[in-house]
């Protein structure tokens, strides 16, 4: 099996595991506060980083960079933004609205190009344009039609997409990243763990041996998924990755219906329409974009 190959099915696995497996497992401890899920989601992902850490020989790109003072400030903001995402995610599916979730990370690689352009400089194609705007038309045509902002939608959007291209401005790898991240959310989780058992509010260890087990398995659904995405970046040219992100919202949108049997009104399947819509004439851009280039070299 080739590279290619093998970063395809890494690929599938780690937004499979984004868009289908999450959703469940997060479901499984609805019945825990959000907060709560998120302190031990922080916690054991911190646990687990150590060690990878030594197994992937990248301690000495860690001490390099906490000695920088501009990255550890860029890596204090995602960290602010990852949070909100992983926090509103938690909520979302515990309160039975995975399909606002599905909704939310279709839209973000759309919201990623409009940060790209207003941040970075970087040209938008007028089909592009077209995307962004059939997309804002869908969410406006949610507010009118439905009477509410599909905030879960937007928050997960914009606060992912914020964390892309903050990630992305100072490049830094993702299993350092996310445990200077985790480590900068430690005493918060800490405190948080103290309110809790001060309040008598904790669920760890005073619940069923289930929730104990599925809150200490947070730090795996965490890791893996990214293990087998950066195995896939390494593989497979960008352009294709980016194709394959379409996955994940797929899979929450189907286990949200045929697993959870959230309700797919009207309205919200025209909002999902014009969504669909605009991410195909944002592929099919993408595509002919890359086709353009190729023709260009080859001239070259």
């Amino acid at each position: 099996m080739n590279n290619e190959k093998l970063g395809q099915i890494y690929a599938i696995l780690a937004f499979f595991i984004w868009g289908a497996i999450a959703p469940i497992y997060f479901k499984q401890v609805a019945s825990v506060e959000p907060i709560e899920v998120l302190i031990h989601r922080i916690f054991w992902s911190f646990l687990l980083l150590i060690p990878l850490l030594y197994i992937t020989k990248q301690i000495n790109v860690l001490k390099t960079i906490i000695k920088d003072s501009k990255k550890i400030k860029y890596l204090a903001i995602s960290t602010f933004f990852i949070s909100i995402n992983w926090l509103v995610f938690i909520w979302a599916v515990a309160n039975n609205k995975i399909i606002e979730t599905s909704l939310g990370y279709y839209i973000n690689p759309l919201v990623s190009v409009l940060l790209g352009y207003l941040f970075f400089s970087e040209r938008m194609t007028k089909y592009q344009y077209v995307a962004i705007s059939i997309a804002f038309i869908a969410v406006l045509y949610q507010i009118f039609t439905l009477g509410t902002i599909p905030l879960v939608s937007l928050t997960l959007a914009l606060s992912f997409a914020f964390y892309g291209m903050i990630r992305k401005k100072i490049n830094v790898g993702s299993i350092v990243g996310l445990f200077i991240e985790t480590l900068i959310l430690m005493p918060f989780a800490l405190i948080g763990i103290y309110y809790l058992i001060s309040t008598n509010k904790i669920s760890f260890l005073h619940s069923s041996m289930n929730i104990d087990l599925m809150l200490s398995l947070g730090g795996l659904i965490t890791i893996v998924p990214l293990l087998l995405f950066n195995g896939a970046a390494t593989r497979m040219r960008l352009s294709t990755l980016g194709f394959f992100q379409y996955i994940g919202p797929s899979c929450s949108f189907f286990v949200a219906i045929f697993i959870y049997n959230e309700e797919l009104n009207f309205d919200k399947l025209i909002t999902f329409s014009l969504i669909w819509i605009a991410l195909l004439i944002f592929s099919l851009d993408s595509i002919n974009t890359k086709q353009q280039n190729k023709k260009k070299i080859s001239k070259s």
